[in-house]
């Protein structure tokens, strides 16, 4: 059966700020029944691309072996394919891409977490990138010099992606989790034309108060990283806690061996409230069709911000699902069944608006 055609993008979260303090030394002793040698890979510096390379080329098994609904997702059907390219800015890129093996895409993903599989097996190519500086790709671990740099090396990759003769002509969607929800939105507003909808799950358009520093904490913050762009300085709570409901996928985060785990870098963290301000107050330029996902009980970025989101885009194609008890990590850190519903109205949504998008 040939499926309707769309492209999915999932802009991944920002990983650096979902571990927690001390983490490397809490995963040496939750990871079980690893060599010697594995635990010394897991515990060392990982600041340059090739020890996180390292990592999770020794880690890979287990981490597909984890006990998680999103990892349980059968390949068979599909074709995965893995590359590094050097980017305009001399940049080493990882990128990952699934597709169906025997059918056009409806969409394709952007992550390499679970999720991706699953929207592949449901017609979808999923294509993802490691951001400069995290997962695979090449920088300094957890450093974001400039957010709008970050976001350009975002769109030079997925226009590369578009202009492929083979989805050239496919109806294209962005999704973001997280800080991946703030790339997104900063993506649009960069290309207002060139998408046909986006898929915001918890984005980061306002972290929520109770995460960020006090205000003279701030102030002296901002000081310091005028001349220490790169320490890791700023304080932070324990975001697993705040972001995983399930006790028992909150332990499992400690599998994410390349994940950034230290306290955010000072230059990070300010650009980061710096954009989220930015975007908090452009939410009306916003224009094109949303499907927007949030947590109510979501104390990592701020769910009435999604809902301002929801009620200010100009475009009427628009849906925001608020779910009840529900924390940050809705495709990760929720009970089996709050998963299962919410990529359900993720689907629902993306192939309604495949179909509409190729039929226009």
């Amino acid at each position: 059966m040939v499926l309707n055609s769309a492209k999915l993008f999932r802009l991944c979260p920002f990983a650096g700020l979902v571990g927690l303090r001390d983490k490397r030394r809490i995963m040496g002793a939750t990871v079980k029944g690893i060599s010697d040698e594995l635990r010394r890979i897991l515990n060392a510096n990982m600041d340059q691309a090739p020890a996180r390379q390292r990592a999770r080329e020794a880690f890979k098994d287990i981490q597909l072996n984890i006990d998680h609904i999103l990892f349980k997702t059968p390949v068979d059907g599909l074709k995965m394919k893995e590359s590094y390219e050097v980017n305009s800015r001399g940049l080493k890129i990882f990128s990952k891409s699934w597709l169906p093996e025997t059918s056009q895409p409806k969409a394709v993903v952007c992550f390499c977490h679970g999720i991706a599989r699953k929207l592949a097996s449901s017609g979808y190519g999923v294509f993802a990138m490691d951001y400069p500086g995290f997962g695979l790709s090449e920088g300094l671990h957890g450093y974001i010099p400039s957010f709008d740099r970050l976001v350009d090396n975002v769109v030079e990759h997925y226009s590369k992606v578009k202009e492929n003769p083979e989805y050239r002509a496919l109806p294209s969607f962005l999704f973001g989790q997280s800080l991946g929800g703030a790339v997104a939105l900063k993506v649009h507003l960069k290309q207002p034309n060139a998408w046909s909808g986006a898929v915001l799950v918890a984005p980061m358009c306002k972290i929520a108060d109770e995460m960020v520093p006090p205000y003279l904490v701030k102030q002296l913050l901002i000081v310091v990283a005028y001349l220490l762009p790169k320490q890791k300085l700023v304080p932070q709570k324990n975001l697993a806690e705040a972001a995983f409901r399930d006790l028992r996928k909150r332990e499992m985060t400690s599998y994410n061996v390349i994940a950034y785990k230290d306290k955010p870098r000072l230059q990070s963290a300010l650009e980061l409230l710096r954009t989220t301000q930015e975007i908090e107050h452009q939410l009306e330029k916003v224009s094109l069709p949303l499907l927007i996902l949030h947590g109510e009980a979501d104390i990592v970025t701020d769910p009435s911000v999604s809902k301002a989101l929801y009620e200010k885009a100009s475009h009427k194609d628009k849906k925001f699902i608020l779910y009840k008890d529900a924390y940050h990590s809705l495709l990760e850190g929720e009970p089996d069944d709050m998963i299962i519903r919410v990529f359900s109205d993720i689907i629902s949504w993306l192939d309604d608006h495949s179909n509409k998008s190729t039929a226009s």
